[in-house]
């Protein structure tokens, strides 16, 4: 048995996983998803990078976990993989979703184009929080109809701080085990159906595995099965 905890992605919260937990409990895991500080059922929770980080720490102490297998999908790469170096002889393996991973020093905006530009002037337009996207936000990435509305109805807007804040490494995160789940649409083109070059770096390590799945962004609510069958691989290796 490992306990798994699960994070999901910006403007996101421990909902996002209900398709996906029913079917690593049935497999006997334990199964802890997570609300960051400042997000759905904890909105109005000040929140930097460093809570995040501290959220997750805590979640595993604070229950008394062994064999942690965390997750991070999306954004939520960036204090998971902080928090997988901080929890020590607990860790099992950290699982990145689709994921940015961090950077000692770098922000979740720093790789974007301009250096987040655009999302930091948002963030400045939006009272310090990242706005929830739109439905059009999600077209192309495999949902349906109804899953975009589940997605547009439960996101809060995010705490921009966690955004344009560092990351803080105390070690290499080639090191850590892990495995990078990459989720590429069919019909993608090959170019843009490889991970960024900060990944592929990071699968160079012995430390680390890729693992593709042929759905979008979102998995957890496109393929949540799927995704299950993912992370109970990667919870053995």
């Amino acid at each position: 048995m490992v306990n798994f905890v699960l994070v999901a992605g910006a403007r996101l919260g421990a909902w996002a996983w209900d398709d996906v937990v029913p079917h690593l409990r049935a497999a006997g895991h334990g199964v802890h998803p997570l609300t960051l500080s400042g997000l759905a059922d904890r909105r109005g929770v000040p929140a930097g990078q460093a809570t995040h980080v501290q959220d997750i720490v805590a979640e595993v102490e604070r229950q008394g976990l062994r064999d942690v297998v965390l997750v991070g999908h999306s954004y939520s790469g960036i204090p998971v993989g902080q928090a997988a170096e901080r929890i020590g002889d607990r860790l099992a393996r950290v699982v990145f979703v689709d994921a940015s991973v961090p950077t000692d020093g770098a922000s979740f905006v720093s790789a974007w184009p301009d250096g987040g530009a655009a999302v930091v002037a948002s963030i400045a337009e939006n009272g310090g929080f990242w706005p929830p996207a739109p439905a059009a936000h999600f077209d192309g990435e495999g949902l349906t109809d109804e899953q975009i509305a589940r997605l547009v109805r439960g996101s809060t807007p995010h705490p921009g701080a966690t955004l344009t804040d560092p990351a803080v490494l105390a070690g290499p995160l080639r090191d850590l085990p892990a495995t990078y789940v990459l989720c590429v649409m069919p019909g993608t083109e090959p170019d843009d159906a490889e991970p960024d070059d900060d990944v592929a770096d990071l699968l160079n390590s012995d430390s680390w595995r890729l693992v593709t799945m042929d759905t979008g962004h979102w998995p957890m609510f496109s393929q949540p099965r799927e995704l299950a069958r993912v992370l109970l691989d990667a919870a053995v290796e």
